[in-house]
């Protein structure tokens, strides 16, 4: 049996007319720069994601770069972040000249660890620190109240990057009661990827930055043109981050289906867990599910509190597992391999520092097929397949 790490296809099948007909419209208006469907599009996710504002830009590392912009990030300044993510969350502060300062994880959500945070920062010279970056991995938000917490004692802007998160939610405390708010809703702004092989994916590259601060939400959408408006008169240096209108027609079709596919993720995630319960490969160690850490906060069963962008296990011998999956038709993936302040590119400035729970999860952790399409056949395939090579 063939299962892929993700079907695109099949997700495509049942909306292609639409998505063909939208993408046709576009060409046909000769409009190819901005216009309705990108001013659709932003209202939408706007809405969707609660902050009211949506910025549409090139690409979700687009998106993390002109939010950092828009706070006047410059050479030398520090942001404080995790070292376990994709390496854009680091690339657009070197990109700046500005310094990563890592928190190590939390074990069990992969994402930054607020206490953590304020550790650090209570160490650090301050005048330096300009934001706090952390990163929803897989599909959960990172621990906000804690975050949030520490950024205001501190003073300090909240970047979300939620590139892997969109529509997932957290129990966020505020003024004294706690309310469900969707990822990028809580801090200064949220960062989404429209990559193809995002819950909502596009055709090609795309983002957008959303918030409920109408003057960062204008400063982004002058930086993303150049920093211009109107036409030819330049109030900031900017750049190029605008998103294309055939990207925005693709993902405005898509977009009312989102909930669906969060559910059906969901679903083989549950599916998943029960099969590797029953497997006993729970029980004896070997493998470890990913944990929905919000679930039981209120009972609500529709919550989106993991929207399983990736379904990640936590195994032995884990290298040697990926390769007998792929040679028995199985796709799966490693995220992320190597931390970021293992990476080359930081050369030897970061070579002391150790981080031992993303160090972990980078030698054990490995992703499994979780898209919405995913058959039951296929899921007990997979596990069974896990299974033998532990017999």
């Amino acid at each position: 049996m063939k299962v892929p790490l993700l079907d695109i296809g099949a997700q495509l099948a049942p909306l292609r007319e639409e998505i063909v007909r939208a993408v046709t419209s576009v060409i046909d208006s000769t409009r190819y720069i901005m216009g309705p469907e990108v001013e659709g599009l932003e209202e939408r996710i706007g809405a969707y994601s609660g902050c009211g504002y949506g910025i549409g830009v090139s690409s979700g590392t687009d998106a993390l770069l002109v939010s950092l912009m828009a706070l006047e990030v410059k050479p030398g300044d520090l942001i404080v972040t995790t070292p376990y993510s994709f390496f854009a969350t680091m690339g657009v502060i070197l990109r700046l000249g500005a310094r990563p300062l890592f928190v190590d994880i939390d074990p069990v959500s992969f994402n930054i660890e607020p206490q953590g945070v304020a550790d650090l920062l209570e160490g650090t010279d301050l005048t330096r620190v300009k934001a706090i970056l952390p990163v929803h991995l897989y599909g959960q938000c990172a621990d906000m109240d804690g975050l949030m917490d520490v950024a205001g004692q501190y003073g300090l802007p909240v970047i979300e990057d939620a590139a892997q998160a969109i529509g997932a939610e957290y129990p966020h405390r505020k003024g004294g009661e706690t309310r469900w708010q969707k990822a990028g809703a809580m801090g200064i702004c949220g960062c989404f990827s429209f990559f193809p092989s995002k819950n909502l994916g596009g055709v090609g590259d795309g983002g957008m930055v959303v918030s409920k601060d109408q003057g960062f939400a204008d400063t982004v959408r002058l930086l993303r043109n150049h920093g211009a408006w109107p036409k030819y008169y330049h109030e900031l240096v900017g750049g190029n981050f605008r998103l294309d209108p055939i990207q925005a027609a693709v993902l405005n079709v898509k977009h009312a289906h989102l909930e669906e596919w969060h559910q059906g993720r969901r679903r083989n995630a549950e599916s998943y867990n029960a099969l590797f319960v029953r497997s006993g490969l729970v029980d004896s160690g070997l493998v470890r599910c990913p944990v929905a850490v919000y679930q039981q906060n209120d009972g609500a069963e529709k919550r989106n509190y993991h929207i399983y962008n990736q379904y990640v296990i936590r195994v032995q011998r884990r290298d040697a597992l990926r390769d007998h999956l792929q040679q028995n038709g199985i796709g799966c993936e490693v995220y992320y391999p190597v931390p970021l302040h293992r990476q080359k590119c930081l050369g030897s400035d970061y070579g002391s520092q150790s981080f031992p729970w993303a160090e972990q999860a980078a030698d054990e952790t490995l992703a499994l097929p979780i898209y919405a399409e995913l058959t039951p056949d296929m899921q007990e395939y997979v596990v069974e397949m896990i299974k033998k090579f532990y017999s």
